[in-house]
């Protein structure tokens, strides 16, 4: 059960929701009038689109309404997110949230159309996926050490999802920590496209959440030299960790979250709040997610907790972002 610190002030948006009750009343018990949208911010096939798709069925049935998946790409995420920024905060719009714009768009843009914290109601974290540094089966590098030895007297590329991406950042760090100054950032529009250079052998290694790589990993087509979470992964026993190597800055990972417009009523919240783990530990949930090795935290922070979190890598990863100079227009 969820600690009682969690359901309070389970976001900065819920002030001004004491009026909830009359108002939900007023439009008979949520869910009760149709269809809820849960927006996801990336195209089909990505992460944030396979466990909103994930979610949305064990949702609709904890719920007993209809949820659809409703991609709204764009802008790397933020016209989706400020879609949900300005829907109606009646519980019929919700958002899959991902950090890649909660903190990494926060920490390089100057500017966005909405307040990453104080615009929204952040219930829950759902899940978090780490990052990898790949090269291709054929690679010369059999090592990541033997990646930044090369990138300390020539060129070698990494490719991201984009700049001011986390991969982008990650890879930043890498090259300072490593005093590898010939590690050059590359940037694609998503990393589809960045993974098809790699395979192509157009660029030397791309850094990514690994959860849209798994399959290459198993077929053996792409090869991890490193992983950003503390400890290696059961699925991946021969995968070191950045830490083990020597970089323990690197060690990191992407959430999703679930979030909805600010000042979602308190009723609506708390119930969302409510069956969330539930649905995360159901097996046939659980067994993905381990298939995608993008997991839920147990408890998974909420509320406060969540805002938190969140709060404290938008401060973290803007100091990377500035010591980097990287920003985006």
């Amino acid at each position: 059960m969820l600690q009682r610190r969690h359901l309070l002030g389970l976001t900065a948006g819920a002030v001004g929701t004491l009026a909830a009750p009359a108002a939900l009343r007023a439009q008979g018990a949520w869910p009760s009038r149709g269809t809820i949208r849960l927006v996801a911010q990336f195209p089909p096939g990505g992460l944030v689109d396979t466990v909103a798709r994930l979610m949305a069925p064990a949702m609709s049935q904890a719920l007993g309404q209809n949820i659809v998946v409703e991609n709204r790409p764009g802008a790397g995420g933020i016209i989706g997110t400020d879609l949900v920024a300005k829907a109606p905060a009646d519980g019929y719009t919700l958002l899959v949230s991902h950090a890649s714009v909660h903190v990494f768009s926060t920490a390089t843009r100057p500017t966005l159309p909405f307040d990453p914290i104080n615009d929204f109601t952040h219930i829950m974290q759902l899940v978090e996926a780490p990052n990898i540094i790949l090269v291709r089966a054929n690679s010369p590098f059999q090592t990541l050490e033997q990646l930044l030895t090369a990138a300390k007297t020539r060129p070698v590329r990494y490719g991201s999802s984009g700049i001011g991406s986390a991969p982008h950042l990650l890879g930043a760090m890498l090259s300072a920590e490593a005093a590898a100054p010939n590690l050059d950032h590359i940037p694609y529009a998503g990393s589809a496209p960045a993974m098809q250079d790699v395979l192509a052998g157009n660029i030397e290694c791309m850094v990514d959440p690994i959860t849209t790589n798994t399959q290459q990993m198993r077929d053996g087509s792409l090869r991890a030299l490193a992983v950003s979470t503390a400890q290696r992964l059961a699925m991946f026993p021969n995968v070191p960790t950045f830490a083990e190597l020597g970089y323990p800055k690197l060690t990191s990972a992407q959430w999703l979250g679930l979030s909805g417009p600010k000042g979602l009523p308190a009723p609506i919240v708390e119930k969302l709040a409510s069956i969330i783990p539930p649905i995360l530990a159901r097996p046939e949930l659980a067994s993905r997610f381990v298939e995608l090795q993008t997991m839920p935290r147990n408890p998974p922070p909420a509320g406060a907790d969540f805002i938190a979190l969140m709060r404290r890598e938008i401060t973290e990863w803007t100091a990377v972002a500035r010591q980097f100079n990287i920003t985006v227009s």
